[in-house]
């Protein structure tokens, strides 16, 4: 009897499935590792590369919790060396920037920096920077560590890979240092902002990050913010009109806007494809941001508004629109490295070592998306990981016992080994 947890049309599944043989996904995967350590890794030796691949590939290829022991178990080195090679210091953001500039192109497409903190479970008081952090899925403050997720968005493509990722200190630490936590953002995008504006000098970010001390702190490094005001942001007119010839100072301002009655006369409608909903452009003066902003006037179906905007004037509304819509991609990168990348697994209580596990768990779900592209597969990164899985432990089997997988005798066994527990995932 078959096994109900093997696809029943696995030769309609994918067209690469069927041409390539199990070794050759593991190959790729690998292939694109190797491509994507060009110009970051040149400080270590051989020796370390070749285990922070084997990582990566272990990453996709163990079903259950991802850490030492089980590196140790699945891999071909001892957990010890694992371990040695989590302490290790490797330039992330490059690796990753290699990855995007496969996936993206830079320069020719509307390209944001997007930024975002996520909630990662931690037990224990001994782990570095561990404190109370918001948790969005729990809508409230929770015993744990946070970090800040650096990705690039394209908002042609509607994706987004993740850059790097930089664990928060806790609030008591943040206190003794006379810092907020929006400084702290600040100086690790400052840490990063030279190479990050090399791809593009716009970073969009949620409305918790539109507030006037981060705006002007972000506009001195050198990035433009894409993000979104509150429902009763106080903003206005600029006033169009010449000089009065009257003393005092000239008149800026032409009135505040009434979102409820909008002076058609100065908004420009915007064509944003949504049954339903308008959406109008204008430049106006925010009260909250002290200064003037690429406004955004998006009107619900049910006669609701929101407010978007850009400081870089020069900005198409559509554009703003656009770039902050798909700014919730990194929320599935999020997602992701949960679910399949063991994002929370790490055990470690060493500061590097559990950079070195964010990281490389979002590298993965990188290499993943690199890896899908190029082959064309019309695969969920569930459905990958299964497949991976499978293909790893039956590279063992056949390491261990010696079995060719190309002989007619066994190809139909290998396909059906091959495809368990895909659709699952």
């Amino acid at each position: 009897m078959a096994n109900p947890l093997i696809i029943s049309n696995f030769d309609n599944y994918s067209t690469i499935v069927k041409t390539m043989l199990i070794f050759e996904l593991i190959s790729q995967y690998e292939s694109i590792c190797r491509m994507a350590m060009s110009g970051c890794a040149a400080k270590l030796n051989k020796s370390i590369k070749t285990n922070i691949i084997e990582i990566l590939i272990l990453i996709m290829a163990i079903p259950r919790k991802i850490n030492f022991l089980q590196l140790g178990r699945y891999g071909r080195r001892g957990e010890q060396c694992y371990r040695q090679t989590f302490g290790r210091r490797f330039d992330w953001l490059q690796f990753n920037m290699n990855l995007a500039s496969d996936r993206f192109q830079y320069g020719c497409r509307r390209l944001a920096i997007a930024i975002d903190p996520s909630y990662v479970s931690k037990a224990g008081r001994k782990t570095p920077h561990v404190g109370r952090f918001w948790s969005g899925c729990a809508s409230a403050v929770k015993h744990g560590l946070e970090i800040l997720g650096i990705g690039l968005v394209d908002a042609d493509l509607r994706d987004c890979m993740m850059l790097r990722a930089v664990q928060t200190m806790a609030v008591g630490e943040l206190k003794a240092m006379e810092m907020t936590l929006n400084q702290w953002y600040i100086a690790v995008l400052k840490k990063y902002a030279p190479q990050l504006r090399r791809i593009t000098d716009c970073v969009v970010a949620d409305a918790a990050f539109s507030v006037k001390p981060f705006v002007d702190d972000l506009l001195d490094i050198g990035f433009h913010l894409v993000s979104r005001l509150r429902n009763d942001a106080v903003l206005y007119y600029l006033h169009q009109g010449g000089s009065t010839c009257k003393r005092g100072r000239p008149r800026k301002f032409d009135g505040k806007i009434d979102f409820d009655h909008l002076d058609m006369d100065r908004m420009e409608e915007m064509t944003i494809g949504r049954d339903g909903e308008k959406a109008y452009e204008i430049i106006a003066h925010s009260k909250a941001l002290g200064r003037d902003v690429r406004l955004v006037v998006h009107i619900l179906r049910d006669g609701s508004h929101r407010l978007y905007f850009s400081t870089d004037t020069a900005m198409r509304g559509i554009d703003v629109f656009d770039i902050y819509h798909t700014r919730f991609q990194i929320e599935f990168c999020f997602r992701d490295g949960h679910q399949f990348t063991g994002l929370k697994d790490c055990q470690a209580r060493d500061e590097d070592k559990l950079d070195f596990a964010f990281n490389a768990s979002f590298a993965a779900v990188n290499i993943v998306k690199t890896m899908r592209k190029q082959l064309g597969l019309d695969l969920s990164i569930g459905q990958i990981k299964s497949l991976m899985v499978n293909a790893h432990m039956l590279i063992r089997f056949f390491n261990v016992f010696g079995i060719d997988p190309n002989k007619a005798l066994n190809a139909k066994r290998v396909k059906e080994l091959f495809g368990i527990a895909a659709r699952a995932a």
